[in-house]
């Protein structure tokens, strides 16, 4: 039997993209996550995949945060330092993505389905991304104002917040090779319109460093047979 074939399909050997990166906030970053573990768990995890991947987002925010429970917050690895999920960074893709479709000449302009492009083809790693910064985490508030049938209304958006000069360092990897300019342009991008809470501030915002670039030879099912 050919040593390539596994209960009857073919490994597909394949070569990826992989970008190694660290970005370094110019202006502060703010938390996205609600402090309260309840309404967390039922506006915001509850859009994980899977209960376990639920609990872990649930379990992050901790249950004995000692903020308001209007305040968003970061989630908390097991030691008590900031991250950000993966999965925030495909959004911050998406949301970049979206802006410059509209902009002529760019890689983007020509990306249709650019969702799914995303979800499909670019995947950021570690799941848990850390913050690396010096000193504590500050607290920043600003007005909200709205417009309603009553007149303007005014709330008080309250938000944990991560200095400038905080790092993150990440790998992104790209199935289509192609992808790579667009992924270019979006961080490019990150000192305009930036990463977490209040963005069209500039809260956020950063600029990047290429610290590794390789390619990575996979292939499907690479251990052989899944015995769960």
């Amino acid at each position: 039997m050919n040593e390539d074939r596994i209960c009857g399909e073919r490994n597909i050997f394949m070569k990826t993209k992989v970008l190694k990166v660290r970005v370094r906030f110019i202006e502060e970053v703010l938390g996205t996550a609600s402090s309260d573990p309840e309404i967390h768990k039922e506006f915001i995890a509850s859009k994980a995949p899977d209960a376990p991947s639920m609990e872990e987002e649930v379990a992050a925010v901790g249950a004995d945060e000692v903020f308001d429970k209007s305040m968003t917050v970061f989630p908390k690895d097991e030691n008590g330092r900031p991250f950000a999920w993966n999965y925030q960074w495909r959004g911050f893709f998406k949301d970049t993505i979206a802006a410059l479709r509209k902009v002529p000449d760019t890689a983007c302009s020509k990306l249709k389905a650019y969702k799914k492009e995303v979800d499909g083809n670019i995947s950021v790693w570690p799941r848990k991304i850390p913050f690396e910064f010096e000193g504590e985490t500050g607290i920043c508030q600003r007005p909200l104002r709205a417009q309603t049938a009553q007149g303007e209304r005014v709330a008080l958006a309250s938000s944990e917040s991560i200095p400038a000069g905080a790092t993150m360092t990440f790998e992104i990897e790209m199935l289509c090779p192609e992808d790579e300019k667009i992924v270019r342009e979006c961080l490019n991008n990150g000192w305009r319109r930036g990463f977490g809470q209040w963005r069209n501030s500039c809260k956020g915002s950063f600029k990047w460093k290429l610290l590794e670039e390789r390619w990575e030879e996979q292939k499907d099912n690479p251990d052989g047979n899944d015995d769960e």
